[in-house]
């Protein structure tokens, strides 16, 4: 059953429909478990003065966002919906009702760009990585507010922003949208640098919702099972380095800007991992490379640090 979307939200329109949905949120982290709750229990998690007035907004919150049900006692009971158990997470995750800024913190990563010294700067729940040297932004990673209160450090934080960011972007390149389970599309372009190919992009979109995520090839491949497979032999994770600079064992290279091919090496001891990526954000050619002298380690050394 379908419902207009003012209609839905109107539904949620009074403190004690809130009250009531949050009351599911609280026992369920009691509980660590979702909970199915009496008329009694959620009566007493609001301000309500009269059982016939929480009865009123009880049955406006019925079939879209609770559904009653038996429990196993014999009592009746109130469960959330699917659309109740999404509103209750967004209310604890903060998104509709909570803003949050704070100052620059220093990154221990070298900027990718220069060297120079990176900072996480949060403005309107979006942390931002830039240098302070060359004063460019690397990265624009939205964060949801709750996430910063369940974080208890700096590094917590932007390792859990950083986790976040890649499994949105394995999830938009894969072809299912994380927000909304809508389809997506990968696509990879370049950006001409006078007569050469310059720097390539990834842009990962929902056609549904029209999520979008623009990144460094490299970094929409990191959980690709090649890069996976080639890093567990080594002993190394390719999450080992964040997002905003995975570190100078990987190289891009623009090989051909029509067709797009893009080559992405990964070094590691004295072998490397090269993969050839199309326009569409997908791996057509793998390659594992065993470097045989020193100087094919050093210009591959110097290629990924370029």
């Amino acid at each position: 059953m379908d419902s207009d979307p003012a209609d839905a939200f109107a539904l949620l329109g009074a403190p004690t429909r809130m009250a009531t949905l949050s009351a599911f949120a609280d026992a369920a982290r009691e509980r660590e478990r979702p909970v199915t709750l009496t008329f009694t229990e959620l009566f007493k998690a609001t301000d309500e003065a009269t059982t016939a007035g929480f009865a009123y907004h009880l049955r406006q919150l019925r079939d879209h966002y609770l559904e009653k049900v038996e429990r196993d006692d014999g009592e009746a009971g109130y469960r959330l919906t699917d659309a109740g158990r999404r509103v209750v997470r967004a209310l604890a995750a903060g998104v509709y009702t909570e803003r949050v800024d704070r100052e620059p913190v220093a990154i221990p990563e070298p900027c990718p760009l220069c060297d120079g010294d990176l900072r996480a700067a949060t403005a309107d729940n979006v942390v931002t990585v830039g240098c302070a040297d060359c004063d460019q932004n690397v990265c624009r990673l939205s964060f949801p507010p709750g996430g910063f209160a369940s974080h208890d450090t700096p590094e917590e934080l932007l390792t859990a922003v950083d986790r976040l960011h890649r499994d949105r972007v394995r999830l938009l390149r894969e072809g299912t949208c994380p927000d909304c389970g809508g389809e997506t599309t990968a696509t990879v372009d370049t950006v001409r640098k006078e007569d050469e190919p310059g720097p390539a992009h990834a842009t990962l979109y929902c056609t549904a919702c029209g999520e979008r995520v623009r990144c460094p090839v490299t970094v929409a491949l990191l959980d690709h099972p090649a890069l996976v497979a080639f890093g567990y032999d080594h002993g190394v994770a390719p999450d080992e380095h964040p997002v905003w600079n995975v570190g100078k064992a990987f190289s891009e290279t623009v090989l051909s800007a029509d067709p797009v091919c893009v080559r992405v090496g990964w070094r590691l001891g004295d072998e490397e991992l090269a993969v050839l990526v199309g326009a569409d954000c997908s791996v057509g050619h793998v390659e594992r490379i065993e470097l045989q002298t020193s100087s094919e380690r050093d210009e591959l050394t110097g290629s990924a640090a370029a």
